[in-house]
């Protein structure tokens, strides 16, 4: 039996069309199941999938309405950075800005053997952005880290 994901992240945003249609040309996600609320303007349930893994989008709602979760403007921050694994760093980074995403920490080559950057979306997510360029050995990183780290 194939199991689903046990670990479905669930994005609270103030424009959840918007974040669907962000997340679908920035990352590639493909769009699943999704429910308006009853008043038709906000997305009560959004769907996507990322390279077979699921995670939710929905508006932030009021506690009167079922709402429990706020969007990272409302909160003034966010506490979570969600990691993106890809094939195509530069690529990724590159279409996020072009849609209205704020480059947190440019692209660079890093001490674990990736190439890493970080986003902020137009809906206050952060995420990281990995493209994993080599395997190296728990010794090969541990020694790449001591020296990037010397040096600042």
């Amino acid at each position: 039996m194939k199991r689903e994901d046990q670990f479905i992240p669930h994005l609270i945003v103030s424009d959840g069309m918007a974040a669907l249609r962000f997340y679908r040309e920035v990352f590639g996600a493909e769009e699943g199941h999704n429910m308006m609320a009853p008043d038709g303007q906000r997305l009560m349930h959004g769907e996507l999938f990322l390279d077979g893994h699921k995670f939710f989008v929905s508006d932030e709602f009021t506690a009167e309405e079922g709402g429990n979760c706020k969007t990272p403007q409302t909160l003034g921050g966010t506490c979570v950075r969600i990691t993106l694994q890809t094939d195509d760093a530069d690529g990724v980074v590159e279409r996020a800005v072009a849609r209205g995403a704020k480059v947190l920490m440019p692209l660079q080559d890093m001490f674990w053997g990736a190439r890493y950057g970080q986003i902020l979306d137009p809906f206050g997510h952060n995420w990281g952005i990995n493209q994993q360029l080599k395997e190296q050995t728990e010794e090969e990183t541990n020694k790449a880290a001591a020296d990037f780290f010397a040096k600042r």
